[in-house]
C-alpha cells in the first residue's frame, strides 16, 4: 500500500483529494494546522477506508514538522496555502505563508528518499493574477490556455500575487535541479464549486458560493462581479480531486501545469442556477481545458452540476 501525503487535506478541496486517495486503496497522510482543532478534520474519519487514515500537525515553517510529515510518502500532494479575500497584513497572511512554505517544501522534498511524485495543487492567478477578468494581453471573446504568457499585476489581490510567484517558484526550482529523481506536476483549477464534504463554515468556495447565490457583497472586489456581470470560469470540485489523482498517478508529465476548468457563466446566470433556475444565457469556454482532457484523460462536468449540489 503507497502512502501519500496530502497537505492541506481536510480542506474544500483537500477533502475531496482524501476521500479519493483512500477509495483508491492509498494509504493516506494528511496535514493539520493544530491537532486541538479536531472539528477541522473529523468528517475525514467518516470517509470510506479511513483505516488508512493518518492526521498529522504540520505547519510548513516549521522544518522538522515538515520532515516529518515528507518521511515515508511515494506521492505529496500541496494544497495547503491559505485563500481569504480579506485581510489585514498581506504579507503575513498570504504572501509569507504561500511563498515561504514552497520554498521550505522545495527544499525538504529533496531529501525524501522513496519520493516518486509531487503534485502542486497551484490556482489559475499562476497564469492570470487578473481573474477572474482576462489577462491584460486578452479582449473580450478569446481564450486563456497554458501556453499564454503568464500575466500578473501588481494591482491585482494579495493571494493571486502570492499564488503566483510560488508557481514562478516551482517552475524555476524544476530548471535548476534538472537531475530530480521525482516528477514534479501542477494543477491549476478556476473556481472551485460544489458541496463540502465537512460542516465548516471557513472554506471560501463554499462562501464565494453562499454570497453568489445571495448577491451579497463584502468588498468592492466582489461588487464588481455583480456591476459587471462578468463571466465566472468554474470546475466541478470533484473534477479537481481526479485531476490532482490522475496528475498523481501518471508519469512523463514532469513539470507541466495544467488547467482544470469547466464552463463560465455570467454572474447573474450563476445567482439563478444557486436557487434551482435555469440560466438565461449559454455557458462559454474561456479558460481552456483541452490538455486536461487529452493528457489527464479528464471529462468535465458541467458547471451547473457543482452549483446544483452546493444549492441541494
Amino acid at each position: 500500500m503507497k502512502k501519500i501525503g496530502i497537505i492541506g487535506g481536510s480542506g474544500f478541496i483537500g477533502s475531496y483529494n482524501t476521500k479519493k486517495f483512500l477509495l483508491e486503496g492509498y494509504y493516506v497522510k494528511v496535514s493539520t494546522t493544530d491537532l486541538s482543532k479536531k472539528e477541522k478534520y473529523e468528517h475525514l474519519k467518516a470517509l470510506p477506508n479511513s483505516e488508512n487514515l493518518e492526521i498529522v500537525q504540520l505547519k510548513l515553517e516549521n522544518k522538522d514538522e515538515l520532515k516529518d510529515f515528507l518521511e515515508g510518502c511515494a506521492i505529496i500532494v500541496h494544497g495547503g496555502t491559505p485563500f481569504q479575500l480579506d485581510f489585514t497584513d498581506p504579507k503575513a497572511e498570504l504572501f509569507d505563508p504561500t511563498i515561504i512554505g514552497t520554498e521550505n517544501f522545495l527544499a525538504a522534498i529533496q531529501n525524501v528518499p522513496k519520493v516518486e511524485k509531487v503534485v502542486f495543487v497551484a490556482s489559475v492567478a499562476g497564469f492570470n493574477t487578473h481573474f477572474p477578468l482576462l489577462p491584460g494581453t486578452k479582449k473580450e471573446g478569446d481564450q486563456v490556455d497554458e501556453n499564454d504568457p503568464p500575466y500578473m499585476n501588481e494591482e491585482d489581490h494579495p493571494y493571486a500575487q502570492a499564488k503566483f510567484i510560488a508557481n514562478q517558484t516551482v517552475e524555476k526550482f524544476i530548471k535548476e535541479h534538472p537531475n530530480l529523481t521525482f516528477e514534479i506536476t501542477t494543477v491549476s483549477p478556476t473556481g472551485v464549486m460544489g458541496k463540502a464534504l465537512s460542516a465548516r463554515k471557513d472554506s471560501t468556495s463554499m462562501g464565494l458560493q453562499y454570497l453568489f447565490k445571495n448577491e451579497i457583497a463584502p468588498n468592492p472586489f466582489v461588487q464588481m462581479f455583480y456591476d459587471n456581470n462578468i463571466d465566472f470560469a468554474m470546475v466541478d470540485v470533484a473534477d479537481v480531486a481526479n485531476g490532482i489523482f490522475k496528475a498523481a498517478t501518471s508519469t512523463g508529465i514532469h513539470g507541466k501545469n495544467y488547467l482544470l476548468s469547466s464552463e463560465s457563466y455570467k454572474m447573474s446566470d450563476i445567482t439563478l442556477m444557486l436557487n434551482h433556475k435555469a440560466p438565461e444565457g449559454q455557458p462559454s469556454i474561456i479558460y481552456k481545458n483541452d490538455l486536461a482532457k487529452k493528457e489527464l484523460g479528464i471529462d468535465f462536468n458541467s458547471a451547473r452540476i457543482p452549483l446544483n449540489q452546493f444549492s441541494e
